[in-house]
C-alpha cells in the first residue's frame, strides 16, 4: 500500500524547502511513520522530475548503505539508490562552497563510468567489468537535508540518498588488470590520515554494487546509459567537513582527488 499523492507532494516539498532555505527538517517518517520504501522513492523522483523541469540533466546514480557498517546501523539488507545530476559534479581540485550546504559529510569512492547500457535483469559482476570504460578516483559529498543527520532508510531514500555533490579525479583507468577489491584509499583531511578503506568494504565488491543497481533499475523499467557515472559507495566511514577543510584521497593504482571547503566570502 502507497502513501496517497498529497502525502509524497508534501514530503517532497518540505525537503525542497529545507535545501533552498538551507534549513534541515524533521525525519519525514515522524510526521508519516505509514511511509514505505517505495513511498521514499516517489518523494525522491517527485524532486529529481522537479530539478529536470528547470533545466538539470541527469548523469548518473549512486548507490548508499552498501557497507555492512551502515546497514547494521539503518536496520537494513539491501543497498538504496539517489540520482546524480549534472550540477553536483565538480572537477579535482574545485572548491566547494560551505554555505552553500547544510551538514556536509565526506568519504571516498571509486566511480564508475559506464561505456554500454546496463539494465536488469540478470545483469552480472562480469557485465559491469566488460561494459565499463574505467574508474575515477572520487569524493562524494553527502549532504542531509533531515535534521542532525536523524536518518532511517525511507528518509534517506526521500532525500536522494544524502547526494549533493561529486568530486572526481583526472585519471580514468581501464578496470582490466586491476583487482577493485583490493584497491586501497588513504583519506586525509587538512594533510592528516584520519580514515582508510578498500574496494572490497562496498558489497564485497564495487562491481556488485553498480550489478544490483542495474538489476534494480531494471526491476522498475530502467537502467543504466552508456556514459553515466556511478558511485558504488563510500570505502570508509563518512566524515564530516566543515569551512576550511581540504580532504584529499590517494588510491592505489587509480590516483588522488582533492576537494577543498570555502566559506564563499571573497
Amino acid at each position: 500500500m502507497h502513501a496517497p499523492p498529497a502525502v509524497v507532494g508534501e514530503v517532497a516539498d518540505r525537503l525542497w524547502q529545507a535545501e533552498v532555505a538551507r534549513t534541515p527538517v524533521e525525519p519525514p517518517t515522524d510526521a508519516h511513520p505509514e511511509l514505505t520504501v517505495a513511498d521514499g522513492y516517489a518523494v525522491q523522483a517527485t524532486n529529481v522530475e522537479r530539478r529536470v523541469a528547470a533545466g538539470r540533466v541527469v548523469r548518473g546514480r549512486k548507490v548508499g548503505l552498501t557497507s555492512r557498517v551502515m546497514q547494521q546501523l539503518l536496520g537494513v539488507h539491501e543497498p538504496a539508490f539517489g540520482v546524480l545530476l549534472d550540477d553536483m559534479f565538480l572537477d579535482d581540485g574545485v572548491p566547494v562552497d560551505f554555505g552553500t550546504l547544510l551538514q556536509p559529510r565526506v568519504e571516498a569512492e571509486i566511480a564508475f563510468v559506464l561505456a554500454r547500457d546496463l539494465a536488469g535483469p540478470g545483469v552480472t559482476t562480469a557485465d559491469v567489468l566488460t561494459g565499463t570504460a574505467g574508474v575515477l578516483p572520487a569524493i562524494e559529498v553527502l549532504d542531509s537535508r533531515i535534521a542532525q543527520w536523524r536518518i532511517g532508510l525511507v528518509d534517506t531514500v526521500a532525500d536522494n540518498a544524502s547526494c549533493a555533490r561529486v568530486v572526481l579525479g583526472g585519471r580514468l583507468t581501464p578496470v582490466t588488470g586491476v583487482d577493485l577489491r583490493l584497491a586501497g584509499v588513504l583519506f586525509h583531511r587538512n594533510g592528516v590520515p584520519v580514515d582508510s578503506g578498500a574496494g572490497a568494504a562496498v558489497l564485497g565488491n564495487p562491481a556488485v554494487c553498480v550489478a544490483w543497481l542495474a538489476n534494480t533499475l531494471g526491476a522498475l523499467g530502467a537502467g543504466l546509459r552508456a556514459g553515466d557515472l556511478v558511485l558504488p559507495g563510500g570505502l570508509h566511514r563518512a566524515v564530516p567537513a566543515r569551512a576550511g577543510d581540504v580532504f584529499r584521497a590517494e588510491f592505489a593504482h587509480l590516483g588522488d582527488v582533492t576537494v577543498a571547503f570555502t566559506d564563499g566570502q571573497p
